[in-house]
């Protein structure tokens, strides 16, 4: 009896995500097929409509059978919204599907492409499905691919509510979706990752968990933000221009497309986005679509740090267990207790043991003087469990004024000029007050 009366005051509950679901499904179906359908149209209109194909996708064999994974993603589609813990969830599901919609309908009225391979004769069930799909979707609307970018999405959002044992069959099932889109010779190869692109950028954008990465955005006053926000968008606009330049003789030309978009990101950070955009949690992890989207701007920050600090030691002793060093490696943290951590691009290393502490901060600009003294209060609370790192990607500017910040705190130093004197001592080029 008990059972069945919680059971009764637990359903109520979801009605509201229910409600909200369905909603969202009434407005995001019509939109889909009005504005896809639209894009098809007008490609056909089209006097000369291309194709970027790679020479070695013609040895792709034609699947019959792979058009049911390939209709299926529909389902999820639906699906997916329904499979909610709160109204925020749909909200953030929904604002997926429409941007992977919005954008990629957007580059194909833009750049419109066709697929150039002919779909041999199918009969029985997959037949059947093959007319369906021809009935609406012409050769048209190729990359990104939306089906890819769904694919994404949804992949991601139910792979965090499955249960552990079926999770296996729905990332193997996944998979046969994403091949199907050139096994039903829907779609070119080229597709395929700029599709995976959107995908991450949709599932970035709308994070399961936290501050969307636009919320409360203010285009900074100063000047040194806007600078570096500047340079990485120059770096974004030249890549974007060299993946089109490039792609007319060779489409793998257009993978710069990621490299592009990893820096139009940093500098929205610097402009106004600040570290969020990183999506850094407190224990030092960063989501899933962070960590893919933005690689390679996180390869070129490693680089850097390699190469600034390759002939320094990873850590330096400032006083009483507080070290102050470079991002550390997974062997170098096994020489601390705890990490306090300020670099908001760099994830910590996996499977250890400190204690791990993040208070992402941008590289190269002030640090908000709110965060050094919540660094420092980290520090003396993480001294009483052993030794404590205090790092950012190079160990000079951010890691080194909340050092600084802790030493004048904790009365060690009397005031910036002393604990800037102190950190040199240690051999570490610091750089405070930049």
């Amino acid at each position: 009896m008990t059972a069945a009366i919680a059971d009764t005051t637990t359903r109520p509950a979801y009605a509201p995500v229910f409600r909200r679901a369905l909603l969202w499904l009434a407005f995001l179906a019509p939109v889909f097929y009005l504005t896809y359908g639209l894009a098809n149209w007008y490609a056909s209109t089209q006097a000369d409509v291309g194709s970027i194909v790679f020479d070695w996708e013609r040895s792709v064999p034609f699947l019959a059978w792979s058009i049911l994974p390939y209709w299926s993603i529909n389902a999820f589609y639906a699906l997916s919204l329904f499979v909610n813990d709160d109204r925020s969830g749909v909200d953030r599901l929904a604002g997926r599907y429409l941007t992977a919609q919005l954008v990629a309908v957007s580059c194909f009225v833009a750049f419109p492409l066709a697929a150039s391979f002919a779909r041999p004769e199918t009969d029985g069930l997959p037949g059947f499905m093959f007319d369906v799909l021809t009935g609406f979707d012409r050769p048209f609307n190729q990359a990104p691919s939306l089906h890819i970018a769904l694919l994404v999405i949804i992949w991601d959002h139910l792979r965090r509510r499955l249960p552990a044992r079926v999770r296996s069959v729905w990332h193997a099932w996944c998979i046969l979706i994403g091949a199907s889109v050139m096994t039903t010779y829907q779609h070119h190869f080229i597709d395929i990752p700029t599709g995976a692109l959107l995908g991450l950028f949709a599932v970035w954008l709308f994070p399961a968990e936290g501050a969307l990465p636009a919320a409360g955005f203010r285009l900074t006053g100063e000047g040194r933000r806007r600078r570096l926000g500047a340079y990485y968008l120059a770096g974004a606009m030249l890549l974007l221009a060299a993946s089109w330049a490039g792609a007319h003789p060779h489409p793998a030309w257009l993978l710069l497309l990621w490299p592009a978009l990893a820096l139009a990101i940093v500098a929205f950070g610097y402009f106004g986005g600040g570290p969020k955009v990183f999506q850094k949690a407190p224990n030092g992890c960063i989501s899933f679509a962070s960590r893919w989207l933005l690689m390679p701007y996180r390869l070129g920050a490693h680089v850097n740090a390699w190469a600034w600090t390759r002939r320094l030691a990873p850590s330096v002793e400032v006083a009483d267990g507080v070290h102050l060093g470079r991002f550390p490696s997974r062997r170098e943290v096994g020489a601390f207790a705890s990490v306090v951590d300020l670099a908001a691009e760099f994830e910590r290393p996996p499977a250890i043991s400190a204690n791990w502490r993040a208070i992402p901060l941008l590289d190269l600009v002030r640090p908000p003087a709110a965060d050094l003294a919540s660094a420092a209060r980290l520090m003396e609370e993480c001294r009483d469990d052993g030794p404590v790192l205090v790092c950012c990607a190079l160990g000079f500017q951010r890691s080194a004024g909340a050092v600084a910040e802790w030493l004048i705190d904790t009365g060690r130093v009397k005031d910036p000029a002393q604990a800037e004197a102190m950190l040199r001592k240690t051999g570490r080029p610091v750089h405070l007050g930049e």
